[in-house]
């Protein structure tokens, strides 16, 4: 006798199909589906040893140059100091050439004047030639800046004057200059040497009986 054939058959569970044994692309484990690391940015190349040699090179120059400079510049200051210092005792040596070439003539009248004094008997002509002489002296002696400090009658200057005494004088203010015993003088302003006065000390005081 035929059975009849069950509607819901239940289904056998079949064996496990076999894993491959290759498996996939990207499956887990597997160290060659490691995504590749991202790609760095451009490398900055080293400086070049060339270039940092040329600028050695240039700095040495450089230094080369300076030192140069400095060199030549100590040179010209030391000949500038040693022009300086021989221009000035050349000054120094010369600086009265023009008034001695101002007293050549006046020595030149002195010494024709004296040889004619021992040849006169009358005292007025020496004295006439002498006084010639003093004069053109004085006017040499002005021209380079030279003044006389003659202060009869004027008032007493301590600055100017040098007191060698005090007279009473009825005609000359007290503090006034009495008589001049030594005249000063004065180069282009300044004191040379003071005139040596005597003071007056003003009209005689009358004594009290």
């Amino acid at each position: 006798m035929i059975e009849p054939e069950d509607p819901n058959p239940s289904v056998q569970p079949g064996p496990a199909p076999e894993m491959a044994k290759n498996p996939s692309p990207g499956a887990a484990g597997d160290p060659s589906s490691a995504k590749a690391p991202a790609a760095a940015g451009p490398a900055v190349p080293p400086v070049a040893s060339a270039t940092l040699e040329e600028q050695l090179a240039a700095a040495k120059k450089e230094a080369a140059g300076n030192y140069d400079r400095y060199v030549r510049a100590l040179a010209d200051l030391e000949n500038f100091r040693r022009r300086v210092a021989r221009e000035k005792e050349e000054l120094r040596q010369f600086a009265s050439a023009s008034l001695l070439e101002g007293l050549l003539p006046i020595l030149g009248n002195l010494q024709l004047g004296l040889a004619a004094a021992r040849q006169q008997t009358d005292p007025k002509t020496v004295v006439d030639g002498v006084a010639m002489v003093l004069e053109q002296l004085k006017g040499v002696l002005e021209r380079n800046g030279l003044r006389e400090v003659n202060p009869a009658g004027q008032k007493f200057d301590p600055h100017l004057h040098e007191a060698i005494s005090h007279l009473a004088s009825p005609e000359v203010p007290e503090e006034h200059v009495l008589q001049v015993v030594r005249t000063g003088y004065t180069l282009h302003g300044r004191l040379l040497q003071p005139a040596s006065v005597v003071v007056s000390s003003g009209p005689p005081k009358k004594e009290s009986n």
